[in-house]
């Protein structure tokens, strides 16, 4: 059974982020601890009552296509209605159109608890924030006016429609036509891998395409992005006839077996009618706006299933009885959670999770600085540290939800590989999570190329500087050992000596840095996550009053766990990024 870590979001969010700042930029002056935490309140009833419980049955059942459509697992419809009427889909939405303007770092933070109870679920509503999204920064004015209040309000969803059965993650070789017909386009073509791409949740989806307007220049430089709405919308906003849209089978997948990812065809006789969006042939510059709003949520999405893979472990770790622990005997036998190994375990668990949570939730706190702080420099650097960070939550966040998931198995025994126990499907579920939205190698690829190739190495230096002078600052006390902190400014120094080869690399030798990009990645999330830990055990260990004792006292134990058994991690992914490119490339590809 699934309860949202409340208490822990609370901490994040108030002491180590102290989101309640925003509320000096006047977009977010509403905002206050107080109604961050009441929403998260209302939100945990939700996930806990409504979606926890369709999560397994959901897993077993799956999606249902037929010729007419797609139906989703029992209970799940009802399970939207009630999350649309709770007015949770325009939450962090624009206030222009029905939305409800809250810091990132709490919408991000209710996500988790939408992607924790039920995975398979919290996809639809994310794809239709990152459409609302684009159309938010790209639509013109009459799109916005006929398609935002609806998608905002939760009434329609949105999609993202880039995969073909011949363009993966290589969208140059995009082959879906658009045929200009007066003020529209009729688009013709077959994309895969389209999640939530036909349901029954709601009358309308709103796809958002990627095709190539006829006479279009090849590769990325041609492509343009459309809105294709899966019924038809007339101009006072009501739906008219089908569109030339439908699903014509569904994936038969390895997780989330409750959200239908789909094979979508585009005009089978006229053509799917489409509007363009913005400019032709900046497609992709549209597309990145989702992407990376994208990015972001699946961040959220794979800690939020090392939580509850967690939690789910932890229980099982507590009531097993199984052998005897090192230690005096007294004829007792004792839950495996007091065996050192599955103990270790544990906390391997909770302090990655804790650690991914914490980035995750500081990059959203960078992204709003950058949207809405009034001072121009603020906002510039704060842009510079979210574009940075955000391959990082992607890329590291997925890679370590996977390894928590697994261990959860592992916690289990014989019984993690029996599906009846629950803890495979979070294996399952989270495995996608790695490779949807840009795999960790591309992430790797753009973290290097794009974000530190780009400013030699500025933002990243910047970061460091920042989390060298915030560790040194702390104040060792005894209740928060200042192994914690001398353990984090060690991996910081291996940071800093990695960023001077990934930047000499990138210069004169890029396929040396691209052999290396996912380890230099991982050491990035490793070491930043230290970072924000060691600042959590050293607030924890100045914390007062008895309510909190027992919860401060396990903040510092999770980071003291991480900072000894975790971090030194970082001595060896550094050795990689100075000294093992060559490993890469001195080998045959024919003899891989």
């Amino acid at each position: 059974m699934y309860r949202a870590p409340l208490e822990e979001l609370r901490f994040v969010l108030e002491e180590l982020l102290g989101v309640g700042q925003l509320a000096a930029c006047p977009a977010l002056a509403d905002y206050s601890d107080e109604l961050g935490m009441s929403i998260l309140e209302e939100a945990a009833r939700l996930a806990e009552t409504v979606l926890d419980p369709l999560n397994r049955p959901g897993d077993r059942e799956g999606a249902h296509w037929t010729p007419e459509g797609v139906s989703t697992p029992k209970g799940f419809k009802d399970a939207y209605r009630q999350y649309v009427g709770g007015g949770w889909q325009r939450l962090g939405g624009d206030p222009r159109f029905g939305g409800q303007r809250v810091p990132q770092p709490l919408s991000s933070a209710v996500q988790e608890l939408w992607g924790a109870s039920n995975l398979a679920f919290e996809l639809c509503p994310m794809l239709t924030h990152g459409a609302v999204h684009a159309l938010e920064r790209s639509g013109s004015e009459q799109q916005q006016r006929l398609f935002l209040p609806k998608m905002v309000s939760g009434e329609w969803t949105g999609t993202m429609v880039l995969t073909e059965p011949q363009a993966g993650s290589d969208l140059a070789q995009v082959r879906t036509r658009a045929v200009p017909e007066r003020d529209r386009y009729r688009l013709f073509g077959q994309k895969i891998f389209i999640t939530w791409g036909e349901h029954d949740y709601t009358d309308n989806i709103i796809h958002m395409v990627l095709a190539r307007i006829e006479g279009a220049p090849e590769g990325v430089k041609g492509i343009s992005l459309f809105i294709v709405p899966k019924a038809l919308v007339d101009t006072d906003g009501s739906l008219g006839e089908r569109n030339e849209v439908r699903c014509i089978s569904i994936e038969h997948k390895l997780g989330i077996h409750a959200s239908p990812t789909c094979v979508m065809q585009f005009g089978h006789d006229r053509g799917a009618i489409g509007y363009l969006v913005g400019q032709p042939n900046r497609g992709l510059e549209y597309m990145f706006i989702m992407m990376n709003t994208a990015r972001l949520a699946v961040g959220v999405q794979s800690y939020a299933v090392g939580e509850r893979a967690f939690q789910q472990a932890a229980e099982y770790a507590r009531t097993r009885i199984q052998g005897r622990p090192p230690g005096p005997a007294d004829g007792h036998r004792l839950p495996i959670i007091h065996h050192p190994d599955v103990k270790r375990m544990l906390l391997t668990m909770k302090s990655c999770t804790q650690a991914s949570r914490a980035i995750v939730l500081y990059a959203g706190l960078q992204l709003d600085l950058a949207a809405h702080h009034p001072d121009a420099a603020v906002r510039n650097a704060a842009q510079a540290r979210g574009d940075l960070l955000i391959p990082i939550v992607k890329a590291w966040s997925t890679e370590t939800a996977n390894e928590v998931a697994a261990i959860g198995v592992q916690v289990h025994g014989g019984m993690g590989f029996i599906e009846e126990t629950g803890a495979a499907q979070y294996v399952r579920d989270v495995r996608i999570t790695t490779i949807y939205e840009g795999t960790t190698g591309i992430q790797a690829n753009d973290l290097i190329g794009r974000k530190i190739g780009r400013d030699r190495g500025a933002a990243m230096s910047a970061l460091i500087a920042d989390m060298r002078r915030e560790l040194q600052a702390l104040e060792p006390r005894a209740d928060a050992p200042r192994e914690t902190r001398d353990a984090a400014l060690q991996a910081v120094a291996l940071l800093e000596s990695a960023l001077g080869s990934m930047v000499t690399n990138m210069a004169a030798a890029p396929e040396r840095a691209l052999a290396v990009a996912v380890p230099y990645l991982k050491l990035c999330g490793l070491v930043t996550g230290g970072w924000l830990l060691a600042r959590s055990a050293a607030i924890a260990a100045a914390g007062d009053g008895a309510a909190g004792q027992e919860f401060y006292r396990s903040k510092i134990q999770t980071a003291h766990f991480y900072a000894r058994q975790v971090l030194p991690q970082a001595i060896g992914l550094s050795k990689v990024v100075e000294e093992g490119a060559a490993g890469v490339l001195e080998a045959e590809a024919d003899r891989v």
